[in-house]
């Protein structure tokens, strides 16, 4: 057993508390990562506030970047010295693993959100031996080292742990924004693209259908500021949702509706718009996560007209092959998710968190010093 330092979440606080704590020696399936990086997602935040289902207190991070330490008997696919990308956990084994579509795991939300292994045991303790809620998303990143499953581990060379930290928003955010076009929308030239929400996931999506050679690619947003990022990083058109009605602004710029559209927002009122906003025989992938149990009213007349609604996890990603995949296309020049990215000493998590809230910034990174 190991001693770290970890920002841990407890219910009703609203804030992490940066703690020492006790991590468990790597099981054969296990890798002990030292963090370099860790981006800060919605999907954590939410995580803290309750809205989705992890036991607290707990250590959360989901997109961590780091150097290999040590590994369990069984590992395979990495060792020590080893500079990796951490993404989600899945089990390898189950119909949708076997199909390469591990976002659909048969275990996804135990192994992902439960705090604790297939068998029940806790990774991390406190100081005083009781559980603490580990293993998020297979890692728990918001720490200087963590346990992690073999499987969220993803190997990637790079020039220098500068390079490495700046590379770990591809574990979750981005890969998800640009999966949700390159793998489950897959639109051929000139057809066109709305995506809801210039977040992080968003500009990511958005950034994904300028490679396909999506026209017109459509950013809808209320703030100004990402909108106009949204036109630097690849949108032909925008949309403020608070100056104007969106269903009615992209039927216009599109002659009559998207082809596809990306719901990135996680509100129900403007998934429905992604869905209003379709072309005859349209599809939305539905990116946005909001609190477990949210509920949507839609129109089954538009459905039955062609109309697909998709849910989206991760992407569609396999990360062995999408994430090396997108290192490539930002060094590349071709994916410039550095225009979102604003560092963070570890200490300032919670200034980071809320400035993600306020929308400050796209995607925060936390910047482990060795």
């Amino acid at each position: 057993m190991s001693t770290t330092r970890a920002a841990v979440a407890h219910a009703g606080t609203g804030s992490f508390t940066w703690t020492d704590v006790r991590l468990d020696e790597p099981r054969p399936d296990e890798v002990l990562v030292r963090v370099v990086g860790v981006g800060i997602c919605h999907t954590d935040l939410s995580s803290r506030d309750g809205g989705l289902p992890v036991p607290l207190p707990a250590v959360l991070g989901h997109e961590g970047a780091g150097v290999v330490e040590a590994v369990g008997g069984g590992v395979t696919r990495t060792r020590p010295g080893d500079t990796v990308l951490l993404s989600f956990s899945s089990c390898g084994e189950c119909p949708s693993c076997a199909a390469e579509t591990p976002a659909y795991c048969a275990t996804f939300l135990p192994r992902n959100f439960s705090g604790v292994r297939s068998d029940g045991s806790a990774s991390i303790t406190a100081a005083d031996g009781s559980p603490i809620g580990g293993r998020f998303f297979g890692q728990s990143a918001f720490a200087h080292r963590a346990l992690v499953d073999e499987r969220s581990v993803v190997p990637v060379t790079v020039s220098d742990e500068d390079e490495l930290a700046a590379l770990a928003p591809l574990g979750c955010g981005v890969q998800t924004g640009a999966g949700a076009v390159l793998n489950t929308l897959s639109p051929e030239e000139g057809r066109s693209v709305a995506v809801f929400g210039a977040g992080a996931v968003g500009l990511s999506a958005v950034m994904a259908a300028a490679l396909t050679g999506a026209n017109p690619v459509i950013a809808v947003d209320v703030v100004p500021s990402r909108l106009e990022l949204a036109l630097e990083l690849g949108a032909t058109h925008t949309v403020d949702a608070a100056e104007e009605d969106p269903v009615a602004a992209i039927s216009k710029i599109t002659g009559g509706g998207a082809d596809f559209t990306v719901e990135c927002s996680g509100v129900p009122a403007v998934l429905r718009q992604s869905v209003d906003c379709l072309a005859v025989s349209g599809t939305v992938a539905v990116v946005g996560a909001p609190a477990f149990g949210t509920e949507v009213s839609l129109d089954v007349n538009d459905l039955l007209q062609g109309r697909t609604v998709r849910g989206v996890i991760e992407g569609d990603s396999d990360p062995d092959t999408f994430v090396p995949h997108l290192v490539d296309l930002h060094r590349q020049g071709r994916l410039p998710f550095d225009r979102m990215v604003r560092f963070y000493a570890p200490e300032q998590i919670n200034e980071a968190a809320a400035d993600a809230e306020s929308g400050r910034v796209l995607k925060p990174v936390l910047r482990f010093d060795g």
